[in-house]
């Protein structure tokens, strides 16, 4: 613990600051940049000394394959484990009382994250986002990137 200065209202006290970790996170990923979003909250979970359950998108089932062994190889399975699958999966996992959920999604998804947390008053961080610009210029076909833009 680091001895702080305690405030004008608390001046008959100690103060100090600890730093703890939360315990277990649960880090469920999008299918865009997966190792970046999962393995960068990975190292902060990891840095903040909590162990990690990690749930890749299942639309990508070779990069989660990949990453499952690189976790499998890299970490005591009881410190982290990645499991793979669909919604059911992640429907699962959202069950468990976890100590923090850190998602990056959408914000349909991300709001059945915020209820599934709110059951164990677990505390979450939500990286919500489905909005990607795109920029047309003169030399495109019109129709072609709005027909693309519109299945999106």
């Amino acid at each position: 613990p680091q001895r702080v200065k305690p405030t004008l209202t608390m001046m008959t006290t100690r103060s100090q600051i600890r730093y703890e970790p939360k315990g277990v996170v649960l880090i469920i990923a999008p299918w865009n940049y997966p190792f970046n979003l999962i393995f960068g909250p990975l190292a902060a979970a990891i840095a903040a000394g909590n162990c990690a359950i990690l749930k890749p998108s299942e639309f990508t089932p070779h990069t989660s394959a990949l990453m499952k062994e690189m976790v499998n190889d890299l970490f005591p399975e009881n410190e982290v484990a990645l499991f793979e699958g669909d919604k059911q999966v992640a429907e699962i996992l959202l069950r468990r009382p976890f100590h923090h959920i850190f998602f990056t999604g959408s914000p349909a998804v991300g709001r059945i994250i915020m209820r599934a947390a709110a059951e164990h008053l677990t505390t979450v961080t939500l990286e919500l986002g489905g909005k990607s610009p795109v920029i047309i210029d003169e030399s495109a076909a019109i129709k072609d990137a709005a027909e693309k833009l519109a299945a999106e």
